[in-house]
This record gives structure tokens, C-alpha cells and sequence, in this order.
């Protein structure tokens, strides 16, 4: 149940300064007296993501009581006994309402893990949240999902339920990384912002298993959407690749076109006319592959759910194998640029996303626990879904263990190899 304790703002949100904000630990989080013990059910709680953000979760605050949901008991009873006494195992439907509210009716946050969004037609934990009244986030990453989920916003004011769609890593963490951007350029430059993009690198599958893999299948068969000089333009997917430089730790890499939420709701919500979203991965050949499945496979195949799993089946030995050799590190670049010639970035990277994804949805986890969102449903980017007050505390709570995490730099500070104009100047 969404309790009214959720909507009260708690002090420890606010933060003035990066100075103050160094200062403060955010390695085990004091939770208000009112939340501290609140009950927390992860939905898809024994998969990757899930199990990656029950650990979190139960890291930073061990008082929180995890509800571990999901089908699979042996699993279930796996991930209990990993995160200690304050845990326990829901055997849980996604797909039915009745399993669902059962599982909604005494918990204070559901958090929706169990991908792949794609392709699904109803949001149906979603629904069951705002019937039960319980504050819910979800780490969708499929733009027809995200916008559907959008459309339950009055249902989930009238509520009183705060509710977060794409509340993950990326799209997530990136949509404040770039929420950030705007606003500092918007304050401290006379020019507007004119281009957003967004680049993401993982190697392998990140050791986020079968689901990113399908996830990635199922993005090859959406025509990419992008907008230029605020036209709502459609590109094929993995295609115009780029070379990225992603700083230290990461360095440049090659990314392809794939059609994200971010792209639409930043473009919509921070009004920036040019925007799009480019996505890369490790080894090289994975890159290729993926272009190949793209130009040799219908768009039917790609969208068909079931077609796409046993693709994953077929895969996923082989990607295992050599997600072994690969490692699993993640890296995200935004770049902002605007009229006045001002060009910003942020970097975030990390050496495991496996670990860096539950730990970006728990940070979003703890805002809503602390009131940082309004009754509705919210993108990340929408100051009623994490108040801008809010913001700098969950980007360093979610950057922990961050090999590289900068934001609002000009790109010579940040890359690997800046180029010089002449006389010590840099771009």
C-alpha cells in the first residue's frame, strides 16, 4: 500500500552542493523512522536485474524488508538465503491480476524487474499497483511499454500512487544524467539546448543473461525513432555506426542506432529538438552479428516473442561462453550541445553491470521510498517523478563503484584522446 509517509518530503534529499554532497555516505542509507522498515517486493526477484537489485536494496538498507517475487522456489529459496533474515520468497503471476494483488496488498513498493518489456500489450503490475494503492517502478526499456504505462497517469494521481516507468540504468540513471544537462546549460548559458545523445556501450551481455539478449533481439525488429530540429524522424535499426570515446576504463567503441524510450521522453519532456540513442557492445563480431540478424531476418521474426526466445535459447550457450572472456563492463555517455556553442557531457561507467544495474534501481527505489515522487506515473527526467532537489543524491548513490562517473564536463576533459585546435585548446 502507498502510505501518505511516501509523499512526505524527507531532509535527506536535499542537497545543496557537489562539496556537501562528498561528504555524505552513501554506503548504507538512514531511511526516515516512518520508512525504515518498509516492505519492498521485487518482481522478477531470482532473475539478474532482480536479484541484482534485491541485493542492493538490502545492502544500503538492511532494515528494509525484500519480498523476493517470482516462480521458481528453488531459485527464490537461493536468493533468500543470500540476503539474510529480513527476506522472504512470494510465489507471484506477473500475468495475473489476482496472484498480483495478492502479492501487492501489504508490501509499500513493488519494483517491476521481470523483463522484457517488449512486445507486451498491458501493463499489468502497474494496474494492480495503483489498485492497491502501492507506490510503484519499474525498469522498462521499451518505448510502446514506457508510453503505455504513461497513460495510467491520472489513474494513479486520483490513487494517491507515485509511480516511475524506466526507472533502471539506462534508460534511468542516463535520463537524469541528461535531465542535469539541460538545466545546467539552461542556467548557466544564454544559448538553448539544440542536440541530445544519448551512447551506451556493454560488453557481452553485461551478465545480465538471457534477458538482455532478448531484449536486444526483439529491439532489432522496432524501427528506430529519433527526432531532428524537433521532426520525429524513422532510421533502421543498428545502423549509421559511430565511434564513441568513453573516457578511462572504457575507451572508444563502436555504436549503432536501436530505438529506446529516453529518445522520446527527453525529447517531450526537456524539450530538445535533436535527439537519438546509439547502443555498441564487445567483442566486435557481437556487433556484427547483430547488424546481420538485422538485414537477414523479417521484422516479424524480430517482434515475435516466442520466435525471439528460442533464439536466445539457441544463443546463449555460445554468448556465456564468451561473455566469459569478454567481462560485463557498461558505460554510458550523454552529450549535450547547444546554440550558443556550449558542448557538455557525463560519463558512467562501471566494471560490472550485473552489479551497476541493481544498484541504479535501488537508488530509485530509495527516492520513492523517500518521497522525492509525486501520485502519477513519471518518467525519471520529470521533476514529479524525482524532484530536482533529489536528483544529485541518486545519481551518487547509483554511481557506486563507478570506474568513471562525471557530468556536465566539456568532452576534452573527458576523453581518451581530445583533439587540439592549437595553442593549448581543446574541443
Amino acid at each position: 500500500m502507498a502510505r501518505a509517509l511516501l509523499h512526505c518530503k524527507a531532509a535527506a534529499v536535499t542537497v545543496a552542493t557537489t562539496k556537501q554532497m562528498d561528504s555524505i555516505d552513501v554506503s548504507r542509507i538512514q531511511l526516515p523512522d516512518k520508512t525504515r522498515n518498509s516492505r519492498v517486493l521485487v518482481l522478477g526477484g531470482t532473475g539478474r536485474v532482480g536479484g541484482s537489485t534485491a541485493t542492493a536494496l538490502s545492502k544500503l538498507c538492511p532494515d528494509l524488508r525484500i519480498i523476493v517475487g517470482g516462480r521458481n522456489r528453488e531459485k527464490g529459496a537461493a536468493m533468500v538465503t543470500s540476503l539474510g533474515k529480513n527476506s522472504e520468497f512470494a510465489d507471484v503471476d506477473i500475468n495475473n491480476m489476482s496472484s498480483l494483488k495478492g502479492a501487492l496488498s501489504d508490501v509499500d513498493l513493488v519494483v517491476h524487474a521481470a523483463g522484457p518489456f517488449q512486445q507486451l500489450e498491458k501493463c499489468t503490475v502497474l494496474e494492480a499497483a495503483i489498485e492497491t494503492k502501492t507506490a510503484y517502478l519499474d525498469v522498462c526499456d521499451d518505448t510502446s511499454y514506457a508510453f503505455r504505462a504513461k497513460s495510467f497517469k491520472k489513474r494513479a494521481e486520483a490513487a494517491k500512487v507515485p509511480a516511475i516507468t524506466t526507472g533502471g540504468i539506462y534508460p534511468g540513471v542516463s535520463n537524469l544524467m541528461a535531465a542535469e544537462l539541460v538545466r545546467a546549460a539552461r542556467s548557466e548559458s544564454k544559448g538553448e539546448p539544440e542536440r541530445l545523445r544519448f551512447y551506451y556501450y556493454t560488453a557481452g551481455t553485461g551478465g545480465a543473461g538471457p534477458t538482455i539478449l532478448a531484449t536486444s533481439f526483439l529491439l532489432l525488429g522496432e524501427e528506430v525513432v529519433a527526432y531532428n530540429k524537433g521532426e520525429k524522424i524513422k532510421l533502421k535499426p543498428y545502423s549509421r555506426m559511430l565511434n564513441i570515446d568513453f573516457g578511462r576504463g572504457i575507451g572508444k567503441r563502436d555504436v549503432y542506432l536501436l530505438n529506446l524510450p529516453e529518445v522520446r521522453s527527453t525529447h517531450e519532456v526537456l524539450k530538445v529538438p535533436t535527439v537519438s540513442a546509439r547502443f555498441g557492445t564487445a567483442p566486435f563480431f557481437w556487433n556484427w552479428a547483430m547488424e546481420a540478424l538485422t538485414n537477414l531476418l523479417p521484422g516479424d521474426f524480430l517482434r515475435d516473442r516466442k520466435k525471439v526466445q528460442q533464439l536466445v535459447q539457441l544463443s546463449d550457450p555460445l554468448v556465456r561462453a564468451i561473455d566469459g572472456i569478454a567481462g560485463e563492463r557498461v558505460s554510458m555517455r550523454v552529450d549535450l550541445e547547444c546554440s550558443d556553442g556550449r558542448n557538455t557531457i557525463g560519463i558512467f561507467s562501471h566494471r560490472k553491470l550485473s552489479v551497476s544495474v541493481g544498484t541504479a534501481v535501488a537508488a530509485f527505489a530509495l527516492a520513492i521510498l523517500e518521497g522525492s515522487t509525486q501520485p502519477g506515473v513519471w518518467f525519471p527526467e520529470e521533476p514529479e517523478g524525482i524532484a530536482i532537489e533529489a536528483r544529485e543524491i541518486l545519481l551518487k548513490r547509483a554511481a557506486q563503484g563507478t570506474i568513471n562517473f562525471v557530468l556536465n564536463k566539456p568532452p576534452w576533459m573527458v576523453e581518451t584522446e581530445p583533439k587540439e585546435l592549437g595553442l593549448g585548446i581543446y574541443i
